[in-house]
């Protein structure tokens, strides 16, 4: 059986996350972000990549979503419900990916589109 994951004290996560995933909040024992969309087709495919993330990384956090935002809660199971190095490390992958703005990048991808017909992310 594999050992209990350590989890940090709430004083080392929140610099944790002030350090690393600014965006991200602690906050009733999860870390936790609330990304918002341009509408419900923004929400659903911001949750169908998490989704995709967490079931690759066999980590599953808790998705709550309405019309214009979608929220996503990670802590450990395995560790009682603290914040680990799985936190952070899938916290950081789907910062990579949902909040990815081609558009600035210059890299011959330009992102979606102003208009709103086919606004996804609202970017921060």
């Amino acid at each position: 059986m594999a050992a209990k994951p350590h989890a940090y004290p709430p004083a080392e996560v929140e610099a944790r996350l002030a350090r690393d995933l600014p965006r991200w909040r602690f906050e009733d024992g999860s870390i936790r972000r609330r990304y918002q969309t341009h509408g419900w087709k923004g929400s659903m495919l911001a949750i169908g990549a998490i989704g995709h993330l967490a079931e690759a990384a066999w980590h599953h956090p808790e998705i709550a979503a309405s019309w214009g935002w979608v929220e996503v809660r990670l802590n450990t199971h395995d560790a009682g419900g603290g914040i680990t190095d799985r936190d952070f490390a899938l916290a950081r992958k789907i910062e990579e990916v949902v909040a990815w703005h081609p558009g600035q990048e210059g890299a011959g991808l330009d992102g979606t589109p102003t208009d709103p017909r086919f606004a996804y992310i609202k970017y921060d």
